[in-house]
């Protein structure tokens, strides 16, 4: 078992944070932004920055190569639909995708927007962790976390229509 602290706070502990997600034993905030057979789409649960979307595997796999065909043609047609609400709803002009094999979860995708305050930190993939860490450290507010429920709820609305 692992112990994760949520963006709202909370600390849970599960063996797999993917797993209990997809499962519905976690319930995200703002719950399930799109589902399909294969995949469960979700704002991330430990940083509260809007936009920030989390596309899983229902299935408990570690890699790309074992999605099923089905699986992989399910993965980037939902990928493309969940990019380009982000960019239609919510204004994103630049997002940057991430999946690691070496994960304590299964397999999933990050899918981190990028908006100006974060150029401080930089353009690179070294610049992606300290603004997570920004976010949920010093932006954490009130305010903030309306604008991320906000987001969650225009883009559930918009990938369910």
């Amino acid at each position: 078992m692992r112990q994760i602290t949520l963006s709202n706070g909370k600390t849970v502990e599960v063996k797999c944070l993917s797993c209990a997600i997809t499962s519905g034993l976690i319930e995200p905030d703002g719950g399930v932004v799109l589902e399909t057979e294969y995949f469960h789409a979700h704002q991330d649960v430990a940083y509260p920055i809007k936009g920030l979307i989390i596309l899983a595997s229902k299935r408990h796999i570690k890699c790309f190569d074992e999605l099923t065909e089905e699986e992989k043609i399910d993965y980037i047609k939902v990928l493309s639909k969940i990019r380009e609400a982000q960019r239609t709803v919510l204004g994103i002009k630049y997002v940057y995708y991430f999946y690691n094999e070496d994960t304590t979860h299964h397999f999933h995708t990050w899918m981190v927007p990028r908006y100006k305050w974060m150029y401080e930190f930089g353009r690179s993939v070294e610049s992606v962790r300290p603004t997570l860490l920004h976010a949920r450290n010093e932006v954490n507010s009130k305010e903030n976390i309306q604008e991320v429920m906000d987001a969650i709820a225009s883009l559930t609305k918009e990938l369910n229509k």
